[in-house]
């Protein structure tokens, strides 16, 4: 099985930066694609950024465009997230998904962090 667990959840002012990290762990055989997404009370979740792992291929969600940036440190099978230019609407708990494949799963399954909280207020 694999396990991703996040870290960097927070509270930030508006206009602030956060910074977010997911590390996955367990009998990985292969990694296809982080990322990232988010869900607000009372919203769906929503997706925000991902990278292919094996060229590091990016893309994200119009509304966090050139503010969110995803990166990944393909050694320590983890995934980042730079958010900056942080506003309200960016408050959500954050959710890490991996696809990855294990020794008894070729074809790979999608696995989900437990989420980190980042609180936007003043």
């Amino acid at each position: 099985q694999v396990q991703l667990v996040e870290s960097g959840g927070g509270l930030v002012q508006p206009g602030g930066s956060l910074r977010l990290s997911c590390a996955a762990s367990g009998s990985i055989r292969s990694i296809a694609t982080m990322a990232w997404f988010r869900q607000a009370p009372g919203k769906e979740r929503a997706f925000v950024a991902n990278i292919r792992w094996s060229d590091g291929y990016t893309y994200y969600a119009d509304s966090v465009k050139g503010r969110f940036s995803i990166s990944r440190d393909n050694a320590k099978n983890t995934v980042s997230l730079q958010m900056n230019a942080l506003n309200p609407e960016d408050a959500a708990v954050y959710y890490c998904k991996g696809r990855a494949t294990t020794a008894s799963d070729y074809y790979g399954t999608d696995y989900w962090g437990k989420g980190t909280l980042v609180t936007v207020s003043s």
